[in-house]
């Protein structure tokens, strides 16, 4: 997993509440085990007409938001099923940080375990960034999670709270196999250990 330390870049409004899993990634692109490959497919439904063709109203269709890389949306983000496919969708887009009011608890989780920071702000906060996000490609946030604090465009400054223990696994890249291999010295002892202790398993 990449690391996450510092991010600065243009972010995105979507100002819309109870956004479900459903809405980030359609079921229909739920068969792959792959993380890779589903940019194309985040918003789907939203962002693309029947035909495919893209929805010229959409925040990420138009120019000053399609490289993105922090969504500013609404409360209760990530409802809906308990699918990884839409964090996976929102990381291949380009998208590390999304800010919101609330998350749904398991997209929440699934955020910090595929790299991507989930800041949870009160919603006048959240107001504010979703003000300076409206300036298009001006809107350039910057996220420093070591010190934890969000710099606007006008260089106002905001600071937000998060898990310490989630906060180190994000610095240093640690997914729940990179977390394992840290210990891999003390698997592969009670590998040999168990193998000598009990050799018909």
């Amino acid at each position: 997993m990449e690391p996450f330390n510092k991010l600065e870049g243009v972010a995105a409004p979507l100002n819309m509440i109870n956004v479900d899993t459903d809405m980030i990634i359609p079921k229909q692109y739920l068969k792959t085990i792959h993380r890779t490959g589903l940019g194309k497919a985040l918003f789907d439904e939203m962002r693309h007409n029947q035909d495919g063709s893209e929805k010229p109203d959409f925040v990420l269709n138009k120019p000053a938001y399609r490289g993105a890389k922090i969504l500013v949306t609404g409360d209760n983000f990530g409802c809906g099923s308990s699918r990884e496919h839409a964090p996976w969708a929102l990381l291949d887009f380009g998208i590390r940080c999304v800010i919101a009011p609330s998350f749904a608890d398991i997209f929440y989780g699934n955020c910090f375990k595929n790299g991507i920071l989930p800041i949870k702000l009160p919603q006048e906060q959240v107001d504010k960034l979703m003000d300076d996000a409206s300036r298009g490609a001006n809107a350039i946030i910057s996220i420093d999670l070591e010190k934890q604090e969000i710099r606007g465009p006008d260089g106002g400054m905001i600071t937000f709270e998060v898990d310490e223990f989630r906060k180190q696994c994000l610095l240093n890249g640690w997914d729940d196999i990179g977390l394992t291999l840290r210990n891999e010295d003390k698997v592969t002892s009670f590998e040999k250990q168990q193998k000598t202790q009990t050799p018909w398993i």
